[in-house]
This record gives C-alpha cells, sequence and structure tokens, in this order.
C-alpha cells in the first residue's frame, strides 16, 4: 500500500532511540524526508538538536526544522526517559511523578505546542505519540500517570484541531522487544517490536489515515481488561 508519505516531512523526536530510529527508517522507506530531533543530534537538513525539557531548545529546533523544509507534515515524538529510569521504591513519590511526568507528557506537549500551529496554518498534519501501556494498570503511580498524562494531552489537541486537517494519536505498547513473544500473559499486554511499532506510525502519519484523538494499543491490550 502507497502511505503517500513520499516528499512529505517528518520529525521524528527521539529518532536515535529504539523506536525513534524503526520509525525514521519506515518514514524514509516510505518516501518521506525526515528530519531526526535529539539531545544530541546535530544541525543538518536530517537531524536536530531538540531538548524536550527546555521550551526555548524546543521552539528553536522546530523552527530550524520550518526554515529548512517549509513545513512538517508529520510529527512523530518518541522521546521520554526510559522505565528503566524510574525508581520502583519511589513509585509513589511525589517529587518522581513529578519528573516522570515532565519527562514524557509535557516534553510532547512543548513539541506538539511548538509544531502544530505551522500544521494548521497548512491544513494538514499528523502527530503521534508513543506512550504505554501502563496507562491501563494501576500498581505503579509514577508508571501510570506518566502514560495516562500522554493520552488525556493528546486528546485535548485532537479535540482543539478537529476540523483543521490535523489529527493526533497515541500509539500505547507493551514489552518492546526485537523478539515479541506470541503469549499474552493474564494481566498484561502484548509484546511488540520496534518495527511493528513503526508501521502503526507509518500509517497513523500518512494521509490516508484520518483517525484523530484515539490511543492505540500494539499488539494485544491488556488481557482479561474491559475498559468502557
Amino acid at each position: 500500500m502507497d502511505l503517500e508519505l513520499k516528499n512529505r516531512v517528518a520529525l521524528v523526536v527521539g529518532g536515535k532511540g529504539y523506536i525513534g530510529a524503526a520509525v525514521a527508517d519506515r518514514l524514509r522507506a516510505e518516501g518521506a524526508t525526515v528530519v531526526v530531533a535529539s539531545r544530541s543530534a546535530g544541525d543538518s537538513p536530517d537531524s536536530v538538536a531538540i531538548d524536550t525539557a527546555d521550551q526555548a531548545s524546543v521552539d528553536a529546533g522546530v523552527a530550524r526544522v520550518l526554515e529548512q523544509h517549509g513545513r512538517i507534515d508529520a510529527l512523530v515524538v518518541t522521546a521520554a526517559p526510559s522505565a528503566g529510569t524510574l525508581d520502583p521504591a519511589k513509585k509513589s513519590d511525589p517529587e518522581q511523578v513529578l519528573t516522570a511526568i515532565d519527562g514524557k507528557a509535557l516534553g510532547f506537549l512543548r513539541v506538539a505546542n511548538a509544531v502544530l500551529p505551522a500544521q494548521r496554518e497548512a491544513g494538514f498534519g499528523r502527530v503521534v505519540v508513543i506512550s504505554g501501556q501502563n496507562a491501563y494498570l494501576s500498581g505503579n503511580i509514577t508508571a501510570s500517570l506518566r502514560n495516562t498524562a500522554v493520552s488525556v494531552i493528546a486528546k485535548n489537541l485532537a479535540d482543539e484541531a478537529a476540523g483543521s486537517g490535523v489529527t493526533v494519536n497515541v500509539v500505547n505498547p507493551g514489552l518492546v522487544t526485537d523478539t515479541p513473544s506470541t503469549e499474552v500473559r493474564p494481566g498484561g499486554p502484548g509484546d511488540s517490536s520496534p518495527q511493528q511499532i513503526a508501521d502503526l506510525v507509518a500509517f497513523l502519519a500518512s494521509p490516508l489515515s484520518v483517525v484523530s484523538g484515539e490511543s492505540i494499543s500494539i499488539a494485544h491490550r491488556v488481557l482479561g481488561q474491559i475498559t468502557i
């Protein structure tokens, strides 16, 4: 299927990471012009330095991409501190919760706020953010809230953009691994690979997709859980 991404400009924030690199490769394979953003990226036509914790850095990086390419058709945000950086012993600690929300949810919001005005002015845009199925699970306040906050922010942004030609969606993986298991344990999500996530992101970033305001699970959503 031709996803009609040829010559589209995509900004992948966190594009050097485990999931982000797969997304960047997938979009390039579809013919998109991909700009990879990370804190350590150099400023060139295919990379830009952006620290999502710093609004000035975000604004400068987005402005540079718009100056060089004229538009940002698709924004994909995969950047966030790894769950492995969270201290399980402090899962209910307010300081860790605040830091985690800022690192993931507010980092996404900063970048989205910088990109969305240009997309709305152009009458077209796709925004996709990678979150996680911990948004559906209790047991760890830090993990639950940082992912739930992403979904709440994305839904609000999608509603604000309704009718403008801009869509905003969340992709929620469970465990991400190069060799996803076919088994799904009760009370847990299914596994997915970076490439499988990238395939879904590529569709959501495509003009063919009109899905908006959704939080979509990749692989099996938590087994044994009903959410109405």
